[in-house]
């Protein structure tokens, strides 16, 4: 089955980019959030950084405003019922995701595919909460969406050959190289990049060394594009958070326990850039 019309339900920095990429790649794309600010904001995003990409050479003009006049907002479920493909990139919760899912199994068509974009959510469990668990799949893109080339490929336990083909196709077409794994908590990019962020973490919290030492270290030592803690302030301290802990609770492993520096910077509302502190102080 080709692909022609994806919903995405989520307008933030990982919704709105796949969005991006979905209507650059010729895809009729319905993007909708839960308020209607909400959805304005990421339609400025795509719009910024498609300019972005139009000043780089990259893409033309035509092709900017072709892939903006694919995309229609939404707010709500309901405009998504013709949707062949929707893809879940709400919060990282595991309830707020299963209630998405359920009233997608209600409003999509049988053949539709259900996909999300978490980092670490077991996708056999939000299979389970549908009447479709074999056309439902994950598909985690890495941030930012419109740049970084990898789709992790989840099959949960029911994922069908064809719902994999079909989905890996797209990623394709979408510019993206997907590699398929199989369902675990974290996959394989967060069970293998998070302990390393709550490694760095420690590090700090212990007095080894400054949020800058451990950054300069792994950069210059390491051959890093970007130290851990400034990653993380990228990724969200809430949702490096929300992982560890999908990581601790999934293999039971002291290994993957939450650093208390990093619960206690999430309580205190220091969530990285995108609220302006984190391990590092951003201009909003």
């Amino acid at each position: 089955m080709e692909i022609t019309r994806i919903g995405v339900v989520g307008a933030g920095q990982m919704g709105n980019g796949i969005a991006h990429v979905g209507a650059l790649a010729g895809r009729a794309v319905v993007l909708t959030d839960v308020t209607k600010a909400l959805v304005d904001k990421g339609l400025e995003t795509i719009a910024r950084n498609l300019d972005r990409q139009v000043s780089k050479g990259t893409i033309t003009v035509s092709a900017r405003d072709e892939a903006l006049a694919r995309i229609t907002p939404a707010v709500g479920l309901a405009e998504l019922g013709s949707c062949q493909l929707v893809i879940e990139a709400v919060v990282e919760s595991l309830d707020v995701k299963v209630r998405v899912f359920q009233e997608l199994d209600r409003l999509l068509g049988p053949e539709a595919i259900l996909a999300s974009n978490t980092s670490s959510i077991s996708i056999t469990k939000l299979a389970g909460a549908t009447s479709r668990p074999d056309r439902v799949i994950g598909m985690h893109f890495m941030n930012p969406v419109p740049v970084m080339p990898l789709v992790e490929v989840i099959r949960g336990i029911a994922t069908s050959d064809g719902t994999f083909r079909t989905v890996e196709e797209l990623a394709k077409t979408m510019g993206k190289v997907p590699v398929e794994v199989n369902d675990s908590p974290g996959f394989v990019s967060n069970r293998v990049l998070m302990p390393m962020i709550n490694e760095a973490i420690y590090a700090v919290h212990e007095g080894v060394g400054t949020a800058e030492a451990v950054d300069a270290v792994m950069k210059l030592g390491m051959n890093h594009p970007m130290g851990p803690l400034t990653l993380a302030d990228f990724i969200g301290l809430d949702t490096c958070l929300a992982i560890l802990r999908v990581l601790y609770e999934g293999f039971g492993d002291p290994k993957y326990r939450p650093c208390p520096l990093l619960v206690k910077m999430v309580d205190a509302g220091w969530l990285g850039k995108k609220s302006g502190r984190g391990f590092y102080v951003y201009e909003k």
